[in-house]
């Protein structure tokens, strides 16, 4: 399985990645929305996306709605991953195209609940 780790935090994709290569996921990072688009050109099939939502040059939100916007990216999994804990935005963000949401701070367990929620693990 493939997962994209967008995060303008150098510190947080390497976290994520860790727990994420322990489930055995392959990953690659972006830090900010465009250089994720820009990825999931280059790597083609992408299983899992992990996205926080405030971010340089491409936030989040308009990842998501990107990514859902080409049906090559249709069927994959996107959790944002964020401090953004307003209910709107939490609608916004699952109106968009993401399937989760999970609220920074988390531990490793959180995000493996929610992983085990979308069926990716």
């Amino acid at each position: 399985m493939n997962a994209l780790i967008v995060d303008d935090s150098r510190t947080l994709r390497k976290f994520l990645g860790k727990i994420l290569k322990e489930l055995g996921f392959n990953t690659v990072e972006a830090a900010d929305g465009q250089q994720a688009l820009n990825r999931l050109q280059e790597n083609g099939h992408v299983d899992l996306a992990l996205v926080d939502w405030n971010m340089p040059v491409m936030d989040g939100y308009e990842f998501v709605c990107n990514a859902r916007a080409n049906t090559k990216h249709q069927k994959m999994c996107i959790m944002m991953v964020t401090t953004e804990n307003e209910l709107e935005k939490v609608v916004k963000a699952l109106e968009a195209g993401a399937n989760e949401y999970l609220m920074k701070p988390f531990t490793k367990e959180d995000l493996k609940s929610k992983l085990t929620l979308l069926g990716v693990i």
